[in-house]
């Protein structure tokens, strides 16, 4: 108005007033839009976060009281409330998963517990009737079956202990070769007795290990005394050792039973059988897979069985962290 004319000062004044009128409309318009827009979402999210928690509150509830069916849906709250409703749902599952394991070791302990107390309180009960005597073969038998009760509870002492962390592990320096070669020795006559054939295959350089000798020669003695329990005459069974990289790898090949492929993946766990009149009938505790597992872990290894079913053997492997030079000063 005063670029194009001389304007009336009173005009002039009066746009003035209608402008800033205007703006100050506008502006507190915009910040009441603003201040109800940004309650609105308030009250949206406030919710939806207030869903979430609730949701987590009431599956944590579930889980306290054990039931660990329920699962967290993911929802649509940002990546950290994703990321905790992974979590949740992933401990657990982890949780369902323990306690599963958990009732189905005190069930097979109980079984494992209830054969020898059974064959022991049938014979004191013999004898204070008077029905059977206490002969040198008894007195034999019933110690027999005592032993076997103090060897499950030391399996499960020794698994327990390595499961959380507490198995102790004398370090040392260790040739492969001459582990392989004492396991071979110890195991020679019983193999023997039942007509299998047993050989040792050893690495040429003699790979060297930092770990437990008597941890060690447990473990070939338990993967030997299960290659054993499931070859029958005239079947072989070879120990083997190689180095592969960074890697130390003892080997144990039967051509007996083999293990069909669903059960593979089981057969280190607790108990875990995959014939189990067989293996309670050659005395096996179901265990002792279990503390080859442990014991490798314990050294850092890996412990893993392979099979092409039913007939065609087994190959129980472990991978141990080879000892460099630096280690074995």
């Amino acid at each position: 108005m005063v670029e194009t004319s001389d304007p009336d000062p009173e005009v002039v004044a009066h746009a003035e007033e209608a402008f800033g009128h205007a703006w100050q409309l506008s502006l507190a318009l915009a910040l009441l839009a603003a201040c109800l827009a940004s309650v609105l979402v308030s009250v949206i999210l406030a919710r939806r976060i207030t869903s979430t928690v609730d949701t987590l509150r009431s599956a944590a509830l579930r889980v306290a009281g054990g039931d660990y069916r329920g699962e967290v849906p993911a929802g649509k709250m940002g990546v950290e409330l994703r990321e905790l409703a992974s979590a949740f749902n992933s401990m657990a599952a982890e949780l369902a998963t323990t306690e599963q394991t958990r009732k189905r070791l005190l069930s097979d302990l109980a079984h494992e517990m209830r054969t020898p107390l059974a064959t022991v309180d049938g014979y004191l009960e013999g004898m204070l009737d008077g029905v059977t005597e206490a002969e040198p073969e008894t007195i034999v038998m019933l110690r027999e079956q005592t032993e076997r009760l103090r060897r499950l509870a030391d399996d499960v002492s020794l698994v327990s202990a390595a499961e959380e962390h507490r198995l102790s592990v004398k370090n040392e320096p260790l040739s492969v070769n001459e582990l392989v070669w004492a396991a071979e020795a110890q195991a020679r006559a019983s193999f023997l007795s039942e007509g299998v054939r047993l050989s040792a295959e050893v690495s040429a350089d003699d790979p060297v290990i930092y770990g437990d000798r008597d941890r060690l020669s447990q473990v070939l003695t338990n993967l030997l005394d299960n290659a054993l329990r499931n070859t029958q005459s005239n079947d072989a069974v070879t120990l083997r050792t190689l180095r592969a990289g960074e890697t130390v790898v003892l080997q144990v090949e039967d051509s007996g039973h083999g293990v069909a492929a669903e059960h593979l993946p089981h057969l280190f766990e607790r108990f875990y059988r995959v014939d189990s009149a067989r293996n309670r009938t050659h005395g096996g505790s179901g265990i002792g897979l279990a503390i080859v597992r442990s014991i490798v872990q314990a050294h850092g290894g890996r412990a893993t069985a392979t099979s092409e079913g039913f007939g065609h053997g087994a190959t129980f492997t472990i991978e141990l962290p080879y000892a460099a030079d630096e280690d074995q000063r």
